[in-house]
């Protein structure tokens, strides 16, 4: 949700801190704030609003002048008290040596500020973030403990998620963090650590870097570091890893938006989701290999996920069922790890999550283990918390996403899923060989189609242009299609602020028609399959109402020109690749209604890229 960069080394923190801030403010943008050490004494700016209103803070104190060596910084997403300047982080201790900064949520810090209160602790915030920096502070300061014992005392005491790092001016050499439910990630260089939330703030200066586990810390002293339990005062061999990202690929390039530039990246990400998968006449799953004999003999499958990633979670139970007719259950992971679900042993249970660290899917993919079921992770991050708790998975290589609404994730999970439900079936041997054959063949030709359909968003963006002072629209779609109607409605009104709602075309007559007017949009999903003589029947319903009709399809004809106020036709293809071609179309449609508003299409208002609290 936050967004937490620290730096300690040889040159000045203020601008690697800054710039590492604004590559994480899709992380959080309510308040940010920075603390650095000089001369024996913390000096913390922080300012509510975006980065930007942090850095004129600097320049005005004329901080950034001031040469430190070691800070940290964060930008935050509002959970325990408003976004304003007091519970912007960082945070300090009362006796003003101490000072943190916090991702995740205290959930028991309510008791632990009433013991704290007991003690003569005074507060300036509303966060449970300054109970975390207090606690840490009481036990330094009894005297009993040192800088890293009371780091770790404090977070045996606390429940919840948290992804910390803390400074003491008493060890102006020293600093420390912890994570458990929220990400860190260490970088080193010769002289030089960076920690951060995730590698964005770290690539520009290094591709040498170590994820933290759960239940680990990070004690960096002078210029050596070591890797411990936050349970035990116990040193534990890690991993150096080398990232393969280049500094280009978190950059805007010709787009003035992220979200622009992602959604044109998709024939390049679907593409590097099917290489090397999608062989001739064969689907090679590498990292779902050593359990493949379990996953074909599993009598059902559970799909959890959030947000966009469930709506991909309901295009793979229907793809799933289709060709490989094994029953498949979605649930949401915040119902899931709650609920009663009827899995065990021969249950496979499949965790979707873009950044691989939303937390209820965390959560509902432990609750899966516990009863001894097999776990996939889809996710698009290496090293991050489901690839690595999962049994085995398969990433969508879609590199960096950066645009708050996701938009190529999306579509790289909906193309591991079909390939997914496609190897399971010709291992079940439900579908043929030729139909294998032909599957494949058509998702390379899907790449051709993606580049013509974004050839096609200057007509896309005149029609979203139309109805940018709409109210509310309706999203209508069938059989695979009715998640992409949910997914559209999400885009719209993630980045609009527009109310949306997706439905299956045939339930618009249980409850949703009343709202039909002449000032309704309705966005209607038809491809040229079994289901569109039906749909054609919905449109007209709306069309005796008065109310405005948009057709997205694959079949020009007579009839939909008739019924459509705005028509555009994708390239034909199958019907389950038509539901790709058709998401990047409601994509440009809600990015360019957002852009006509004058709204923040990368930072939507509410938002947070990656959901790493319950």
């Amino acid at each position: 949700m936050c967004g937490i960069v620290a730096y300690k080394g040889n040159k000045d923190c203020h601008p690697i801190l800054l710039d590492g801030l604004k590559r994480l403010e899709y992380r959080g943008y309510d308040s940010a704030g920075i603390a650095c050490l000089f001369d024996s004494k913390i000096s913390i700016t922080k300012r509510a609003g975006k980065v930007k209103e942090l850095q004129e803070a600097i320049n005005t104190k004329k901080i950034s002048k001031d040469f430190s060596t070691i800070g940290i910084s964060h930008t935050r997403w509002a959970t325990h008290g408003e976004p304003n300047h007091k519970n912007a982080h960082p945070h300090i201790d009362q006796s003003k040596k101490i000072t943190l900064v916090h991702n995740g949520i205290i959930e028991n810090y309510n008791s632990i500020k009433k013991f704290l209160l007991s003690k003569k602790i005074q507060f300036k915030s509303d966060t449970d973030t300054e109970v975390l920096v207090q606690l840490i502070g009481y036990f330094y300061n009894q005297g009993k403990l040192s800088f890293e014992e009371s780091v770790r005392a404090a977070l045996q005491r606390v429940d919840g998620a948290y992804g910390i790092v803390v400074l003491n001016i008493d060890f102006p050499e020293m600093m420390i963090a912890a994570r458990k439910g929220s990400p860190l990630v260490l970088g080193l260089k010769q002289g030089e650590f960076f920690i951060a939330s995730d590698i964005s703030p770290i690539i520009k200066h290094t591709k040498k870097i170590i994820y933290l586990n759960e239940g680990e810390m990070i004690v960096i002293n002078k210029e050596k570091y070591e890797i411990k339990s936050v349970n035990k005062n116990l040193v534990l061999p890690k991993k150096i890893e080398t990232i393969d990202i280049k500094i280009d690929d978190l950059e805007k390039g010709n787009f003035d938006y992220f979200m622009h530039k992602e959604i044109h990246e998709q024939s390049d990400t679907i593409l590097n989701t099917f290489r090397g998968r999608a062989l001739k006449d064969d689907i090679l799953l590498s990292g779902l290999s050593d359990y493949w004999k379990d996953i074909k003999n599993a009598d059902r499958i559970y799909i959890t996920a959030c947000g966009t990633s469930w709506h991909a979670g309901l295009i793979g139970k229907k793809l799933i069922e289709k060709f490989a007719r094994v029953p498949v259950h979605v649930e949401y992971a915040s119902e899931f790890r709650y609920n009663t679900s009827l899995i065990n042993k021969k249950t496979i249970v499949i965790g979707i999550s873009q950044s691989g660290e939303t937390a209820d899917t965390l959560a509902a993919i432990n609750k899966a283990k516990d009863v001894g079921a097999l776990t996939i992770g889809i996710c698009n991050v290496a090293g991050s918390s489901i690839s690595r708790i999962t049994d085995c998975g398969v990433f969508t290589r879609c590199g960096h996403e950066i645009g708050v609404a996701s938009t190529k994730a999306f579509t790289g999970q909906i193309s591991v899923l079909y390939l997914f439900a496609l190897k399971l079936a010709y291992s079940k041997r439900t579908i043929s060989k030729l139909s294998l054959v032909n599957h494949i063949k058509d998702e390379y030709d899907l790449v051709k189609r993606i580049k013509s359909v974004l050839m096609m968003e200057d007509t896309i963006k005149k029609i979203a242009v139309k109805y940018k002072e709409a109210s509310g629209f309706l999203y209508l779609g069938r059989g695979l299609n009715f998640p992409i109607a949910l997914e559209g409605a999400l885009k719209l009104k993630e980045i609009s602020y527009i109310h949306a709602e997706g439905y299956p075309a045939a339930e618009m007559k249980h409850g949703p028609i009343a709202l039909i007017d002449k000032n309704m949009p309705t966005v209607f999903i038809v491809p040229k399959d079994r289901t569109y003589h039906k749909i054609l029947s919905n449109i007209e319903e709306i069309k005796s109402r008065k109310g405005k009709v948009i057709v997205i399809t694959n079949h020009k004809s007579k009839t939909l020109e008739s019924l459509s106020d705005d028509l555009i036709v994708l390239p034909k293809t199958n019907s389950y690749l038509f539901l790709i071609l058709a998401t990047i179309v409601l994509q440009l449609f809600a990015f360019f209604i957002a852009v006509a508003k004058g709204c923040d299409v990368d930072q939507p208002r509410n938002l947070a890229k990656s959901v790493t609290v319950e």
